[in-house]
């Protein structure tokens, strides 16, 4: 049977309650821990989503404290945001998110700043990964990065966050394929999907505490324009001792597909959800709407409800079942 996502599902979409999002008339806290003289410690800043915010960060006068292991691009990302006018002091350190101690580090270089973090985003992220069997040591690197980056992160930072007292937010990038699990990379789905769940209780314990000034959000991009597939390739092909070739890579930055977003516009879309108290900030993109994400969500919580295959949408039996699901939803909504 078809079956239609509840009437709450169809519902427009209004905020839970948050502090990010306050009375009418008073200062978010967006606009609070995003302004001049506040510090944005920032990982996966090199480019791509991590530099675009980190762009932004720096145009409201804001001290940026950059993280990522491609020191070449983070150089440049430094130079780029040390030429903005009126940014603050600018720092880039190379890191790698799945050490914990050279987290421990960014985060000491960051409070060294002014002795305070308003803004953490925890982006880094690897495209690397495989399947169920895939080797041991791409599962390790792909969770190292993907999951216990932001954990490393949140560790390290969120504790004296919050013993300065001060209002402060924290973002980490999740994907779609921690939620909907498409085949093709299994072990990157289980690192965004182990984020996705990290993210969720860290934003239960933060909103838990009656004393607490801290929020977190879940960045789950579209399709976007970055340099994540071209750097995979790339380090591929240097671990293999072989020549990269650039042109292999798909799309990025530099080489934008017409249905993706470019990092600029997640950043512009992110703000204003943060502004209206979103938790699961789910960006659509040039190709796929807000209401097609949607309906693939219901479909993947449905295999369970349903009692399904797991994946059913890619299974021979139920793939023209979740086909008509979708025709038919979208002819309801009009």
């Amino acid at each position: 049977a078809i079956l239609a996502p509840a009437a709450a599902e169809r519902a427009p979409r209004v905020a839970a309650r948050s502090p990010l999002a306050p009375p009418l008339g008073s200062m978010s806290r967006v606009d609070e821990c995003l302004a001049r003289g506040k510090v944005a410690a920032i990982t996966g800043a090199s480019s791509g989503i991590g530099r675009a915010v980190a762009k932004h960060c720096a145009t409201l006068g804001m001290h940026v404290v950059l993280a990522d292991v491609d020191e070449a691009e983070l150089k440049e990302a430094a130079s780029e945001l040390g030429g903005v006018p009126g940014a603050g002091e600018v720092k880039a350190m190379v890191v790698d998110v799945a050490d914990p101690a050279a987290v421990a580090r960014f985060k000491e270089a960051a409070f060294a700043v002014t002795g305070h973090v308003s803004f953490l985003m925890n982006n880094a992220g690897v495209g690397t990964g495989g399947g169920a069997l895939a080797p041991l040591g791409d599962w390790q690197q792909t969770m190292g990065v993907n999951t216990w980056g932001p954990i490393h992160g949140c560790q390290a930072f969120v504790p004296a966050m919050k013993a300065t007292g001060e209002p402060g937010i924290i973002v980490n990038t999740g994907s779609k394929q921690g939620i909907t699990m498409p085949p093709g990379n299994l072990a990157y789905n289980v690192s965004k999907a182990a984020l996705k769940a990290y993210t969720e209780g860290l934003e239960h314990e933060l909103r838990s505490d009656p004393e607490g000034k801290l929020s977190c959000a879940l960045l789950v991009p579209g399709w976007t324009n970055t340099s994540i597939v071209l750097k995979t390739k790339r380090s591929a092909a240097q671990a293999a001792g072989g020549a990269f070739d650039a042109g292999s890579a798909p799309f990025h930055e530099g080489k934008p597909a017409s249905g993706a977003w470019m990092p600029q516009e997640v950043v512009e879309f992110m703000l204003q959800e943060l502004k209206a108290g979103r938790f699961y900030i789910m960006c659509p993109d040039n190709d796929v709407d807000r209401e097609t994400d949607n309906l693939r969500m219901t479909w993947t919580m449905q295999d369970i409800t349903q009692d399904r295959p797991p994946l059913s949408r890619w299974h021979p039996d139920h793939k023209q079942a979740f086909d008509a699901f979708l025709t038919a939803n979208k002819r309801q909504k009009r």
